[in-house]
């Protein structure tokens, strides 16, 4: 299918500390013009992470949270600014809450985004897709990183291209550069890597490899 939008290759940072987390973004700064953090509260998925404290006074780069956590008011509330909040349909029961959340993103002046896991049915996304400005497509089961990319969900991908073609579609999960151009070639293109990115020592080299492979021939 291949995507004829803006394709960026976004580190994912799932961090237990403020020191790796403020390690890893600066090992990466340089190189990409957005950073994914990754934050889950130890009830939405069996992980936890970096909470409210550790958030603070971050380096001033472009972000995007990335919410796995059961009231996500409770934390967007406090980081206002431009930063994009990716929001799991999971934790939205209704269209209610959807506007609540909506509006207090806009208040803050950031922008709304929503992600969707793999047992959740594509079609709780669809109504609302026309009002936010990216859907992340977990390609995993969400909480740890190195699991393996479930290919099938290229299926939601290929359908949220063909129905809204200028859409932002990121994928997260098992990205790497076996599987990063067929994210790409079934609709995504912003493609969240971790440990693709942060194995090794040329992280630079890392996500310049990345990209290369997702938009060339090879790997298809």
């Amino acid at each position: 299918m291949g995507v004829f939008v803006q394709v960026e290759v976004i580190p994912a940072i799932l961090s237990k500390t403020r020191s790796d987390l403020l390690s890893k973004i600066n090992s990466v700064s340089s190189y990409v013009n957005l950073i994914q953090l990754d934050i889950m509260d130890g009830f939405f998925v069996p992980n936890k992470t970096v909470g409210l404290s550790d958030l603070t006074d971050l380096p001033p780069l472009q972000y995007e949270f990335h919410w796995m956590v059961n009231d996500p008011i409770n934390w967007i509330k406090h980081f206002p600014g431009p930063h994009i909040h990716l929001v799991h349909i999971e934790t939205i029961p209704n269209k209610e809450e959807f506007d609540r959340i909506e509006s207090l993103i806009k208040k803050q002046g950031g922008q709304m985004g929503l992600a969707i896991n793999p047992p959740t049915p594509i079609e709780s996304l669809l109504p609302f897709i026309p009002r936010v400005s990216e859907v992340l497509i977990m390609t995993v089961n969400p909480g740890f990183s190195g699991q393996k990319y479930i290919y099938a969900m290229e299926s939601r991908l290929r359908l949220l291209r063909s129905k809204f073609p200028k859409l932002t579609i990121e994928v997260d999960g098992g990205v790497n550069l076996e599987t990063i151009h067929h994210a790409y070639q079934n609709g995504a293109n912003y493609l969240a890597a971790a440990s693709a990115i942060f194995s090794g020592t040329d992280i630079g080299s890392n996500i310049v490899a990345l990209k290369k492979r997702a938009i060339g021939d090879a790997g298809g």
